[in-house]
């Protein structure tokens, strides 16, 4: 069985933003320290929140931060904008209130560029993760059992004729399908010839298909956060470790940022951001489970 621990990090490798937040809280919540991500604009967002200003010295916290990640080298993430606060009430849309007034909001923020690891370090990474997934994929063999050898040829007589047969079935089918075509088009006069052509799409039939693009989207956004929420509901009745939790945990944050991703104009919206904060909220109780292990 493939270490949940493991599984956390290959997706934080691949790009993943709650299994990073998992792997950021987990490393720092040996110093006090509390942290959330956004990604906006090709740039990793990171809130830092802690009791006390000692707590979240800029430098030490800084080099801890480039340190996970570049150990990480999550895919398609090179910039990080560390913003640090005194820990608050949990406010949904934190990035836009630190936007709108961060004098106020913040005591430091520093963007930072995360190195590429070397090709050394990538490929057994990438080793790694082919063995993980390797591993959940593989399926126990069951011995066949033994046929004599009496019994093989006569077997294999009969795949050979039952095999003819279907060939023949299928090409006689074809041929009769051939024929029923040709009829069709001989028979059909020249002016329904004329009738079919190529047809511009109207204006209103595009936006008619964007639209229906777009909430089939975010219908499919709301419908996945429903279903690894009931997952992380599922896994949290029977976790009992550390790494069960943390399992939990990824899964209600990846569930909270998938009801996020649901757009103002979603039917469902209004549920969409209540669940966003629950969710959230499951994730950081979940977390704590972990930290009492």
């Amino acid at each position: 069985m493939a270490n949940p621990i493991d599984d956390i990090a290959r997706q934080a490798r691949e790009g993943s933003v709650a299994s990073i937040i998992q792997i950021l809280n987990d490393e720092l919540a040996q110093v006090g320290v509390r942290a959330r991500a956004v990604f906006a604009e090709g740039v990793l967002q990171l809130l830092c929140e802690a009791a006390t200003p000692q707590l979240l010295e800029q430098s030490s916290l800084v080099d801890r931060v480039r340190e996970i990640l570049e150990g990480l080298d999550p895919r398609n993430i090179r910039r990080v904008n560390i913003n640090s606060r005194l820990v608050r009430e949990h406010q949904l849309l934190w990035l836009e209130e630190i936007s709108r007034d961060p004098e106020n909001q913040l005591l430091w923020s520093q963007e930072i560029k995360l190195r590429k690891a070397n090709l050394f370090k990538r490929f057994a990474a990438a080793h790694h993760d082919r063995q993980a997934r390797s591993s959940k994929l593989a399926l126990p063999r069951i011995a066949a059992p033994r046929r004599s050898l009496l019994q093989e040829p006569r077997q294999f007589q009969r795949g050979i004729v039952g095999g003819v047969s279907l060939s023949l079935l299928l090409l006689a089918a074809g041929v009769a399908t051939y024929k029923g075509l040709n009829s069709q088009v001989a028979n059909s006069t020249p002016a329904s010839t004329q009738a079919v052509g190529t047809v511009a799409p109207s204006p209103a039939v595009v936006t008619a298909v964007k639209v229906s693009k777009e909430t089939a989207n975010s219908v499919d956004s709301f419908a996945k956060a429903v279903r690894s929420a009931q997952q992380a509901a599922t896994d949290g009745k029977t976790a009992q470790s550390r790494e069960d939790w943390l399992i939990v945990a990824a899964k209600w944050q990846q569930a909270s940022d998938l009801m996020a991703a649901v757009p103002p104009n979603h039917p469902r919206y209004t549920t969409a951001v209540n669940r966003t904060a629950l969710y959230r909220q499951n994730s950081d109780q979940a977390q704590q489970e972990a930290q009492n292990k």
